[in-house]
């Protein structure tokens, strides 16, 4: 059997990871409980994964004497270790918890137990290495990046499907798609013959889009990739859409024009529901003065921004201001909030409501966890659409990356379901400066 000691970072990630080590040994250090017990007076979702974890090794001391393990419903055993090997560690190790638990691990070694260190934190797998420990980091709910799914294909078939498809609307192809799956048809003969469509599972055909023409809030499509997000973000029966790609490329703009459209000019929802992570993800907005959107606000700036453009680009800025007598982006702004029709909110407070009948953007999602997305997600009452939108190179939580972060997973776990579209964005559309930077730097 291993021996897998765990980091606290890991129960933090995902607090059920003991009984992810079938037929192994888990040691939990002592630091780590204590750790755990700093953690659990939190109110954000670290306190209530300590706070899970807390609950769950309560239950487990009931079975007989933890110290000397206790066996799990995996065949595994859960072992809380007290004991350290102190004395090895290089004198520039400072006396901190981190280093405790690698001196924990460093003790199991050295009674002859095969140790592997596991941990989300790069510098600690780093340091546990550099004193001869195995490490790995905490593999659950990576995905393999390598493979992501982007939501589209590029095909290539004869020329005179292309100019049927045009005519019919429809084209029967003979490959495995997933649903919602959008497709590029390119011609054999001549490759600049090209047309786009989204595949049907309940036709089983590719059919043209829907909504190619629509101009939400005066937003128009810039290329391929936005003519696909608009298909997904306008249709209705599609409950969860996914906008992955790099900064410039319009997935928030794309996101809130289409959400204005939907909750303003056709009532289709009650309400425009927008959040974005306040970083440090899951922390507390604190006590700044002011309303909650005042103290939304430095978090908030990107939102403003593309509301204001959006006022702007769709004449809604003269329209409100002449209709209420307001002349200025600020008040038009304030109009739209007024209204009851928009509100903001800190994810921290998502956590145990129902949100029924809302168009809800989630921006930033790169920077949540795996069970964050899931407490999110699982929040939408009936009649609900959610949309994700995020760059999964653009991450702020130490412990996550372009395999392990909350929108990438979701991507990977929901293809396949009618309900779910995904576009991958590549071009950035803000800017030569912006386009230039996002490749280059």
């Amino acid at each position: 059997m291993k021996t897998f000691v765990l980091d606290t970072n890991v129960l933090i990630h995902d607090p059920r990871a003991i009984y992810n080590f079938k037929d192994n040994v888990v040691v939990l250090p002592i630091t780590v409980i204590e750790e755990l017990d700093n953690l659990k007076r939190l109110h954000d979702e670290r306190g209530r994964n300590a706070r899970f974890v807390t609950r769950e090794l309560d239950s487990l001391r009931r079975k007989g004497d933890i110290t000397k393990g206790v066996e799990l419903e995996n065949g595994g055993i859960l072992r809380i270790e007290l004991k350290t090997k102190k004395e090895t560690l290089p004198e520039g190790f400072l006396s901190k918890a981190d280093n405790l638990i690698i001196s924990t691990a460093l003790y199991l070694k050295s009674k002859g137990e095969n140790v592997i260190f596991i941990s989300k934190d790069m510098n600690m797998r780093v340091k546990a290495e550099s004193l001869g420990l195995k490490v790995e980091d905490y593999e659950k709910e990576k995905i393999d990046f390598g493979r992501f799914y982007y939501g589209y294909r590029e095909i290539l078939i004869e020329d005179e499907k292309i100019d049927r498809f045009y005519k019919q609307k429809k084209i029967k192809i003979e490959e495995e798609f997933y649903p919602n799956e959008f497709v590029i048809l390119k011609g054999k003969s001549n490759p600049k013959k090209s047309a786009i469509g989204r595949y049907s599972k309940k036709d089983d055909l590719i059919l043209s889009l829907m909504y190619d023409n629509e101009k939400p809030w005066g937003i128009r499509a810039r290329n391929v990739e936005q003519r696909f997000a608009f298909e997904a973000l306008l249709d209705d029966k599609i409950l969860l859409v996914t906008l992955v790609g790099i900064a410039g490329t319009g997935k928030t703009l794309l996101a809130l024009a289409c959400g204005l459209k939907k909750v303003f000019d056709e009532n289709a929802f009650r309400k425009l529901f927008i959040a974005r992570p306040v970083i440090p993800v899951g922390r507390d907005i604190g006590y700044l003065p002011g309303t909650k959107e005042e103290k939304l606000s430095p978090w908030m700036g990107a939102i403003y921004d593309n509301l204001e453009f959006l006022l702007e680009v769709s004449g809604e800025k003269e329209r409100i201001g002449k209709d209420e007598k307001m002349y200025d982006l600020e008040s038009a702004i304030e109009y739209l909030f007024s209204t009851g029709k928009i509100e903001i909110e800190a994810l921290t407070y998502i956590r145990g409501r129902s949100i029924p009948e809302q168009f809800i953007i989630i921006d930033e999602a790169q920077n949540l966890t795996p069970r964050e997305v899931k407490t999110i997600i699982s929040r939408a009452g009936e009649g609900t659409k959610v949309v994700l939108t995020g760059d999964p190179y653009q991450i702020d939580n130490p412990y996550l990356d372009a395999e392990s972060n909350g929108l990438t997973y979701c991507v990977e776990k929901f293809k396949g379901e009618e309900i779910f579209a995904q576009v991958y964005f590549t071009k950035s559309e803000r800017s030569k400066l912006a386009s230039l930077a996002a490749e280059i730097l």
